[in-house]
């Protein structure tokens, strides 16, 4: 496939003409003045800048017009920045035509046509582009060239098409260059072949910062958090100093596995190298602590940030709200405010979500659900899914199963492949006792190939986390453990609880069955000392044999 766009690029680039009619000139908006300079630089300089800042092909085409009266397309590489500012606006045909009147195209000027492609996630202009230069002038590709042409190929997942530049950057070893190898890395990374990432970190010979950064950010997000940790801890005994990137993407690590201890680690790294000051970084980990169950610690976090942003504000509100703390999250919201911080959309989500998280009827409107509707249909901003969740979660509440369904059809809409949306209706109709509706919300899943990723409850001991789904038998202590939740199930039973197997949205008859499939679910409440678990949404905080939630949920 690279080899037949390779021998054909030549015919794809587009006609070698340009025509700027005087008409469309005197059509255009007038750009900035470009008369009554100095000397020639100031001129240059000057048209630079508007060229640079142009927000409109009308604007564009205007100066291109004054460029071709009163100077050189060569000063200051004046048409080298009219072409690449065609690309930034999607002007291709522009651009092109402009690119094939350069009277001296020389090397830069061809990394810039490359690169503004590229720029555009333009695959196919950026290989024609390039074997153009190849085949048309001769001009020995370097750095400049292949990087803008790998980062194409990441874009737009052309993993076959990088392979075959790859062999190109072997052929004339440039894989010696650092910025090469690490766009290199990225790219197979990206795509999911971590092995030749990982192939191609360890054959360069002093990685830089920034090779250390994508090699760990490529398995974080690839799914391999404890990879991402062990080069990580790599790149500290090689004694390079992180930056910004790196640590946040060492809090995501954290995130995935779900280890609190190896987030007291990053946190004491920060507070020694005085990073803990760096706002990006405090509000990244106090949303960390708060997404690992630790509502305290996000707090101390948030109490030693000096001048906080909305960002910032946003993340502690939210914490508070995913932790049941609706009170906490409407009072910071106050202060928020109150300190002269504008909040946006996504600090009113959060609030709404705090309030039906809470149950708290006069702050977050549950219970009025007509009221609740009109406020998020008369927002100035789009609603998200987070809006609708919450009044769907409301509508749940209080069964109104039509409002409920008005709420899941716009989820369905922005999200229609998240199987939380129809769990969340098949939920609705179950507690509401329509057992027929609710298997058809499964049926429909099924019937739209809507995959629903089982959830999961894990616990740190021993350095280790252990993660648990409903029903799995898989642990090698899962004897013992059978025993040890039959033994407190018995306690609890012998307290005067009883599961309430209403809330089994699976259609099953056998009152028995649906007794077990509580009893053996992921998450159990655990009586005379604190426990903090989490459900899909938010966190529940046991204590005393009351929820944070006063059973709202």
């Amino acid at each position: 496939m690279a080899a037949s766009i390779f021998r054909n690029a030549g015919q794809i680039l587009l006609p070698v003409k340009f025509a700027i009619s005087r008409r469309l000139c005197l059509a255009s908006q007038s750009p900035p003045q470009l008369h009554g300079f100095s000397n020639l630089d100031s001129l240059v300089s000057a048209v630079i800048t508007a060229v640079t800042s142009c927000a409109s092909i009308s604007n564009c085409r205007s100066i291109h017009c004054k460029v071709m009266k009163s100077l050189s397309f060569s000063h200051g590489f004046i048409g080298d920045q009219l072409v690449s500012a065609y690309l930034r606006l999607g002007f291709t045909k522009d651009a092109c035509n402009m690119f094939d009147e350069l009277p001296d195209r020389d090397l830069v000027s061809w990394n810039s046509f490359i690169s503004g492609f590229s720029r555009r996630g333009d695959l196919s202009n950026c290989l024609n582009a390039f074997s153009a230069m190849k085949l048309e002038t001769g001009v020995e590709a370097n750095e400049g060239t292949i990087v803008p042409l790998i980062s194409a190929c990441t874009e737009t997942r052309a993993l076959d098409i990088g392979t075959y530049i790859h062999g190109f950057i072997l052929k004339f070893g440039m894989l010696l260059e650092l910025r090469i190898a690490n766009v290199l890395i990225n790219m197979y990374g990206k795509s999911g072949y971590l092995d030749g990432a990982s192939g191609l970190f360890e054959a360069i010979p002093i990685p830089n910062l920034v090779s250390w950064n994508s090699i760990i950010a490529v398995h974080v997000q690839t799914g391999k958090p404890e990879e991402g940790i062990g080069y990580f801890i790599r790149s500290r005994r090689a004694g390079i100093k992180p930056d910004q990137a790196t640590l946040i993407t060492t809090l995501e690590a954290c995130e995935e596995l779900g280890s609190a201890k190896l987030a007291e680690a990053i946190h004491g790294f920060l507070f020694i190298t005085g990073l803990d000051s760096n706002l990006t970084l405090a509000t990244g980990l106090l949303s960390l602590y708060s997404k690992l169950g630790s509502l305290v610690a996000s707090q101390k976090v948030f109490s030693h940030i000096r001048n906080p942003d909305s960002i910032a504000w946003t993340a502690m509100l939210a914490s508070y709200g995913v932790h049941g703390k609706g009170k906490e999250a409407v009072k910071t919201f106050n202060l928020m405010v109150k300190e002269g911080v504008a909040p946006d959309h996504v600090t009113f989500t959060h609030l709404l979500n705090a309030c039906s998280h809470a149950g708290l009827l006069k702050e977050g409107r549950a219970g009025l659900l007509s009221d609740a509707y009109k406020l998020i249909i008369s927002m100035p901003m789009k609603p998200n899914s987070g809006v609708w969740g919450a009044l769907m979660g409301a509508c749940k509440k209080h069964n109104n199963i039509e409002l409920g369904k008005e709420a899941f059809d716009n989820m369905l809409a922005l999200e229609p492949l998240d199987s939380r949306n129809y769990l969340s209706l098949s939920n609705m109709y179950s507690s509401a006792g329509l057992r027929k509706e609710s298997s058809e919300v499964r049926g429909l899943m099924k019937k739209r190939s809507v995959i629903r990723i089982p959830g999961s409850s894990c616990i740190e001991h021993g350095k280790r986390i252990h993660r648990f789904v409903s029903g799995d038998r898989s642990h090698p202590l899962e004897e013992e453990i059978s025993k040890k939740l039959e033994e407190l199930v018995k306690k609890v039973r012998g307290s005067g609880a009883w599961a309430r197997t209403e809330f089994v949205l699976q259609d099953v008859d056998d009152e028995e069955v649906r007794e077990d499939m509580i009893n053996k679910h992921s998450e159990k409440l655990a009586i005379g000392r604190e426990i903090i678990i989490r459900d899909k949404k938010r966190f529940h905080h046991f204590s005393n044999g009351s929820c944070s939630c006063r059973d709202y949920w």
